[in-house]
C-alpha cells in the first residue's frame, strides 16, 4: 500500500460570481481510513468534492491522487482515475433495471448481463447486496443508496466520496452502509463522508475536517475529537441552548394526559396510494393538544398520504377524518409546494390560506405582517420586497413555518423539516415546532430522520404496508418496526372513540 495519501486538496478557491465559495480549502485522505466532512449549509463541503471529481473548475489549488497531480476535467476522467462520488439525489434512470443502470456509462458494449456478472462480485466482496434485475423504481431507499455505491466500484473507484448517504435511511439501513464503508476503508479503500450528523461523524470516521465559510478550520484525529470542540469549528462559537439539543441529540418531550384536548381524529381511515390501491388501511389516530406526534416510515409505507390526510390535503376513501378549520401545514419540497421562488416575501406570505381565503387583498397589512415575520423568525431576507429565491434554503424553510404558524393554529402538520439544513437552521425550526406545542397546537411531524423524531416527538407512530402503529420511542425499536419487524401497538384497538369537542 502506497504511503502517499488517496486524495488531497490543497488551498483550493472558487469563486462564483460575487460569492467566495472556497478560500485555500485543504483536504487530505488516505487508504484505510475515513474522514468525515462537516460543516453548515454553504460551508464549502460540497464544492471541495465536486473539484475533486471534475465538477467544477477551480480558481486556485491542486488536486493530488496517490501522490501524483490530478485535475479532472469531468467526473468520467475522475471515474476513470478511481475516484466515485455518490450525490446527495440519487443518480438513476427508475424504469430500468438495477443492472442496466450500472451499465449506464460504461465503457465499450452495452452488456447488462456483464453488469450483473459485476454486481455479484462485487456483492461477495463487499456485502453490497443489490438484486440485478429489479427495476429501480421498486427499489427501497437503501437498496437504491447500495446500487450508487455499486455502480461507481463496478467502475474501478479505489476512492469513494458519499454526500450525506444516510439523510434518508432507516437507522438499521444506515448502520449496514457505515459497516459497509468500514469494511471497503479497512480493505484499502479511502472514503469521504460528508454529513450533518456529528454522532454519526464520531461513531464511524479516523479522521474529523470541518469547513466554515469555504475554509478548513478543523482536522482531527477521531480519537482527539469531542462534539464541543467540532461543534465550535462549525458554528465558529459556542453554541446556544438551541443548538446544544440539536448538536447533543437531547430529548425534549413530554407527557400528554389521556384527558387532554383532542385537536383532530382520524378513525379507521382508508388513504388512497398511487395507482389506486389504498396507501393506508383502516387506521386509527388521535392528535390532542399540546404533543408533538412523530411519524416515521419508509418511503412507500403510506408516511406521505397518511401526513397528508392529517393536514386536509388528501381525502380519505373511508372512515371518518375531523381535522380544525385551520391548519398549518409544511410540505417536504418547500419550494414545488410551499413557495413560489419568483415572488416576493410578501407575496408568498399573501399565500397563507390559499384556497380558503376570501375576499380582497391589502397589500400594505401583508407588507407589515411579512416584515414582523421576518424579524420575529430571523429571516435573513433583504426586506419584505425580497424575491425568495434570493433566501438561503434554510430562510426559505424559515419563511414559510413563519406563515404557516401566523394566527396560532390549533394543528401544525410537517413534513421533513430539517431536511438539508445545517444545524443552526435546524435548531431554530426545532425551537419554533416545540413553542407552537407549549401554546397547545397538535403538532406533526414526518421526517426521515429518526433521531429528529426522537428528540421531538411525544409519541412515535410508524407506518409500514399501510398500517400504523405506536411504537416506544427507542431507535432501535422504531427501526424495526420501519422494516416490519416488530408489531408495534395497532393503533385501532387503542382508540377510546372520544369524540372531537364542538
Amino acid at each position: 500500500m502506497s504511503e502517499a495519501p488517496a486524495l488531497v486538496l490543497d488551498r483550493v478557491s472558487k469563486r462564483f460570481g460575487t460569492v467566495q465559495a472556497l478560500r485555500e480549502a485543504s483536504l487530505e485522505v488516505r487508504r484505510g481510513t475515513i474522514v468525515a466532512l462537516l460543516g453548515e449549509n454553504g460551508a464549502g463541503k460540497t464544492t471541495l468534492l465536486r473539484v475533486a471529481f471534475g465538477m467544477v473548475k477551480p480558481d486556485a489549488g491542486t488536486v493530488r491522487m496517490d501522490g501524483r497531480e490530478f485535475r479532472a476535467s469531468s467526473p468520467a476522467e475522475a471515474l476513470r482515475a478511481g475516484l466515485g462520488m455518490v450525490h446527495q439525489h440519487f443518480a438513476l434512470v427508475p424504469a430500468l433495471s438495477a443492472a442496466e443502470n450500472v451499465a449506464l456509462g460504461g465503457h465499450g458494449w452495452f452488456s447488462v448481463r456483464e453488469a450483473a456478472a459485476r454486481m455479484r462480485q462485487i456483492a461477495a466482496r463487499t456485502n453490497m447486496t443489490v438484486p440485478p434485475d429489479e427495476r429501480v423504481e421498486d427499489l427501497p431507499t437503501g437498496a437504491q443508496q447500495r446500487l450508487e455505491i455499486v455502480k461507481a466500484l463496478a467502475r474501478g473507484a479505489r476512492t469513494l466520496i458519499l454526500d450525506e448517504p444516510t439523510a434518508v435511511l432507516t437507522p438499521q439501513e444506515s448502520e449496514e452502509l457505515l459497516r459497509v464503508l468500514r469494511g471497503f476503508a479497512d480493505d484499502g479503500g479511502a472514503v469521504v463522508l460528508i454529513t450533518h450528523k456529528l454522532r454519526e461523524a464520531l461513531g464511524v470516521a479516523d479522521v474529523v475536517t470541518v469547513m466554515r465559510r469555504g475554509r478548513t478550520v478543523l482536522s482531527v484525529a477521531r480519537a482527539e475529537a469531542t462534539e464541543e470542540m467540532v461543534a465550535r469549528a462549525m458554528l465558529g462559537d459556542v453554541p446556544p441552548p438551541a443548538g446544544r439539543r440539536e448538536l447533543l441529540g437531547e430529548r425534549v418531550t413530554r407527557k400528554v394526559t389521556a384527558d387532554a384536548p383532542i385537536v383532530a381524529a382520524a378513525r379507521e381511515v382508508v388513504i388512497a396510494g398511487l395507482r389506486g390501491a389504498s396507501a393506508i388501511h383502516a387506521s386509527t389516530v388521535l392528535l390532542r393538544a399540546g404533543e408533538i406526534v412523530g411519524i416515521a416510515g419508509v418511503e412507500g409505507s403510506g408516511v406521505h398520504e397518511l401526513v397528508r390526510a392529517l393536514a386536509g390535503r388528501a381525502p380519505v376513501l373511508s372512515g371518518t377524518l375531523q381535522l380544525p378549520a385551520h391548519i398549518g401545514f409544511v410540505p417536504e419540497d418547500r419550494l414545488r409546494d410551499g413557495l413560489v421562488a419568483e415572488w416576493t416575501v410578501t407575496e408568498n406570505v399573501a399565500l397563507r390560506g390559499a384556497g380558503a381565503a376570501r375576499g380582497r387583498l391589502h397589500w400594505g397589512a401583508i407588507e407589515r405582517s411579512a416584515a414582523e415575520l421576518l424579524e420575529r423568525y430571523d429571516v435573513r431576507a433583504d426586506g419584505p420586497q425580497a424575491r425568495v429565491e434570493t433566501l438561503s434554503g434554510g430562510n426559505q424553510q424559515k419563511l414559510v413555518l413563519a406563515r404557516e404558524l401566523a394566527g396560532d393554529p390549533p394543528l401544525v402538520v410537517v413534513e421533513q423539516p430539517t431536511r438539508g439544513l445545517d444545524i443552526a437552521a435546524s435548531a431554530a425550526i426545532h425551537e419554533r415546532l416545540l413553542a407552537a406545542r407549549d401554546n397547545g397546537a397538535a403538532v406533526v411531524i414526518a421526517s426521515a430522520d429518526l433521531d429528529e423524531l426522537l428528540m421531538l416527538a411525544d409519541r412515535l407512530l410508524v407506518t409500514f404496508e399501510g398500517r400504523v402503529r405506536e411504537v416506544a420511542r427507542d431507535r432501535d425499536e422504531a427501526g424495526r418496526a420501519m422494516l416490519g419487524l416488530d408489531a408495534g401497538v395497532d393503533l385501532k384497538r387503542t382508540d377510546n372513540g372520544t369524540p372531537l369537542p364542538p
